[in-house]
């Protein structure tokens, strides 16, 4: 897709339930360079196994992520599980900048507030076929504490009722993550087709 001219592109917000598997969507279209540019989280949970600073997250201290809030470098941040997620307003600036479409993963909350920031963005809703399946699938992720999962399912109850306020909705059944991203992609070049395309800019 060629870079459109100005500050201006397609911005997609992929959102969903904790677990659902929005990393994992985002991660197929990265290996599959799917021309998009995708917005890198700025988070202050220490990485996972495999996770790269910079690459899936920006892995920062509670000062540094302190330090982005106050000088409004964040467009939406929210405490997730005890941990600070944001998304860094240049990562959105630079990819707007060249004109590129851009995708940025959020919560139900940080997809809320980027929705009144930037009102010409795109949202698609990443379910679960069900909440039984959501548990399930924490449980067999293996790194969050009985616990933990319990309050995950607490936050997917309410996320699933922000449902009506999405343009899209995407159902990601167990092992069909290929079937799922090739919606995503669908979706993204439908909106590409538009006659008026709802191109953002910040």
């Amino acid at each position: 897709m060629a870079s459109r001219s100005g500050a201006s592109g397609l911005v997609f917000i992929l959102s969903g339930p904790s677990g659902v598997g929005k990393d994992s969507v985002t991660r197929l279209l990265k290996e599959e360079d799917f021309p998009l540019s995708f917005c890198v989280t700025a988070t202050t949970r220490p990485p996972r196994r495999g996770e790269v600073h910079r690459q899936h997250y920006y892995f920062l201290s509670e000062a540094e992520f302190e330090r982005l809030k106050a000088q409004g470098e964040l467009l939406e941040y929210a405490v997730v599980h005890g941990n600070q997620y944001g998304t860094p307003a240049s990562e959105v600036r630079e990819g707007l900048r060249k004109g590129s479409d851009l995708l940025i993963t959020v919560d139900t909350q940080g997809a809320r507030t980027l929705r009144a920031k930037l009102p010409q963005a795109i949202l698609i809703f990443l379910a679960p076929p069900s909440l039984e399946e959501l548990v399930e699938r924490l449980q067999r992720r293996g790194t969050d504490s009985p616990e933990q999962v319990e309050l995950r399912l607490e936050a997917a109850r309410r996320e699933m009722a922000e449902l009506p306020n999405y343009d899209y909705q995407i159902v990601n059944h167990r092992d069909c993550l290929k079937e799922s991203a090739g919606v995503l992609k669908a979706i993204i070049t439908a909106e590409r087709h538009r006659v008026h395309p709802r191109l953002a800019t910040l």
